[in-house]
């Protein structure tokens, strides 16, 4: 990691690398773009967004009322997240011709994007062209992240959020103990909109404080004692406008926080704890109530859920990160920027694991650690390709091809998987058609969407109309309310299948197979996502294959 340079490999016609890469990298943006224009529809609503949405109104009526309607501000327990992505939905919806959800999905693209853009910018700053290309190619072409960006409205704008405040850090790390305007404006948005996101945002000083410790090492030795505090009090005098922009933007996109001094470390403490009615979740193949997940989830589904290449290239990242540490020939410089990506990456893994907190839902509430897992990774790439020019230059075509052909595998699994992308599996795990026996894969419940317009297009092609002085009934295993805006107004649901129509399930394991004619089966790589039955004139006592929690 200590010598990255520009010109790891030649490009013919004599272009400059950096040139070529920069080119390729924007071309990758626009690429990911025109495809998320042309399939943000695509993608269904989760648990969460119905519950999001009224938050969000909830907030602009608080606003709009000049705090008199203070609704929000005990909401669910949604008063102590941010609601910054949920209140630009809300805007926009009044000003574009979309759909309020699929005004959210727009939004989750742009904001993704927008993720995509910043880790790229970063990665080139702390690697080269070559290291940003490869990065950009690395997280667009990782499923959880890709596929999250649409419809996670908590957890992917947090980590949107927190690669901007990265690289912030990151910025001051180079311009230290002088840093620009610019710097500061990007350390305090970065802040206030990751802690004004969720309360996590808080790690990115633990970051600062372990990360920066080469650095200060360095400059006591070379200025003194005296005058290196002086150059580190100067730094946070300097800050201090940027910090107040981080509270202000914190405040406004999150209210509750600023309401009283301790409601940020009420949270804290809050979602320290595990705080609904616990549930079983599938984990390696067996039931486990999320409170008591052995501490080997994280590192379980990280290992089976992310692209081989991306593995496999973090991991020389993060040796190469703490060997760097040692050698007296890495400036420190570089040394405490490394460090702070490599705690971004980790430190949340391993404070998990250490405590052990409830954990459900896959690795979405850490999805924030992937862009700096991906920099990691792309610089890892770039550092081969500059040491295989200087000493075995034949072989950068077959990293090279090496490299591609481990894009190419998410790749292909995205397209497969499409519009259900976070589902992924790698093969290590066997992809999803294995890991579909030992894990959970559509959590959010996604595939109701798909399901309901088969329904709809099922009747319309049988030419069925609902019995007469009534709508038509659907028993529904899964998110309520998705469900029933995904039907649309001709169709009433409900948990009751006795007196249903139809039957919805999804593939998961809390969802009972009926004995009934299927109507309409979502599925992937052989895998049933959802299936609608047919009920009508059968006795189905439950929908659910065990009892409720």
């Amino acid at each position: 990691m200590s010598s990255i340079t520009t010109s790891a490999f030649d490009t013919p016609m004599r272009r400059s690398v950096e040139r070529t890469c920069d080119d390729l990298a924007i071309f990758v943006l626009a690429v990911v773009a025109l495809v998320a224009g042309l399939t943000f529809r695509d993608y269904g609503l989760g648990w969460d967004d119905y519950t999001h949405a009224e938050y969000a109104d909830l907030l602009l009526r608080m606003y709009g009322s000049g705090f008199k309607d203070t609704g929000a501000l005990s909401f669910a327990n949604l008063y102590m997240y941010g609601g910054g992505f949920d209140m630009a939905a809300a805007l926009l919806h009044k000003i574009i011709p979309l759909e309020l959800f699929e005004t959210r999905r727009l939004l989750g693209a742009v904001v993704g994007l927008i993720g995509l853009g910043v880790t790229w910018r970063l990665a080139r700053r702390v690697g080269g062209p070559l290291a940003g290309l490869a990065t950009l190619l690395l997280l667009s072409l990782c499923p959880t992240f890709y596929g999250h960006m649409f419809m996670n409205p908590k957890d992917a704008p947090f980590a949107v959020s927190m690669v901007i405040l990265i690289l912030g850090l990151v910025r001051l790390a180079e311009e230290y103990p002088a840093p620009s305007p610019r710097t500061i404006l990007i350390v305090g948005i970065g802040a206030g909109l990751s802690i004004g996101c969720r309360i996590l945002g808080g790690l990115a000083l633990v970051y600062a404080m372990v990360g920066f410790i080469p650095l200060l090492i360095e400059e006591v030795r070379k200025q003194g004692a005296r005058e290196a505090t002086r150059r580190f009090a100067h730094v946070v005098y300097v800050l201090l406008p940027g910090l107040v922009l981080g509270y202000l933007i914190m405040g406004l996109v999150w209210p509750w926080s600023i309401m009283e001094a301790d409601h940020p470390f009420k949270a804290l403490t809050y979602f320290s704890h595990f705080f609904e009615k616990p549930w079983k979740e599938m984990f390696d193949g067996a039931l486990v109530s999320v409170p008591d997940m052995p501490w080997s989830y994280l590192p379980t589904l990280f290992a089976l859920q992310l692209p081989e290449i991306m593995l496999a290239l973090l991991v020389a990242g993060v040796v190469g990160t703490f060997m760097s540490l040692s050698r007296k020939d890495v400036p420190a410089r570089r040394k405490t920027i490394f460090l702070m990506l490599t705690l971004a990456a980790s430190l949340p893994l391993v404070i998990a694991m250490v405590k052990r907190p409830a954990l459900y839902n896959g690795i979405r509430h850490f999805v924030f650690v992937i862009p700096p897992m991906a920099v990691l990774a792309g610089a890892s790439f770039a550092w081969g390709m500059n040491w295989l020019k200087n000493n075995h230059r034949r072989w950068q075509p077959a990293a090279l091809a090496v490299f591609t052909f481990g894009l190419l595998l998410p790749l292909s699994e995205m397209i497969r998987l499409h519009p259900y992308e976070y589902t992924h599996f790698n093969h290590i795990a066997g992809t999803v058609r294995t890991a579909d026996n030992y894990f959970m894969l559509d959590y959010w419940g996604l595939a109701l969407k798909q399901a309901s317009d088969g329904l709809r297009e099922e009747l319309v092609e049988r030419q069925e109309v609902a019995p007469a002085g009534r709508k038509w009934k659907v028993a529904v295993c899964g998110p309520q309310r998705p469900a029933q805006v995904a039907l649309g107004p001709d169709f009433t649901i409900g948990w009751d299948s006795q007196s249903a129509d139809f039957a919805m399930t999804l593939g998961e394991f809390y969802c009972k197979g009926l004995t009934a004619p299927v109507m309409v089966e979502i599925k992937r790589d052989d895998v049933v996502f959802a299936r609608v039955y047919d009920i009508r004139g059968r006795p189905i006592p439950t929908l659910l294959a065990i009892p409720a929690p």
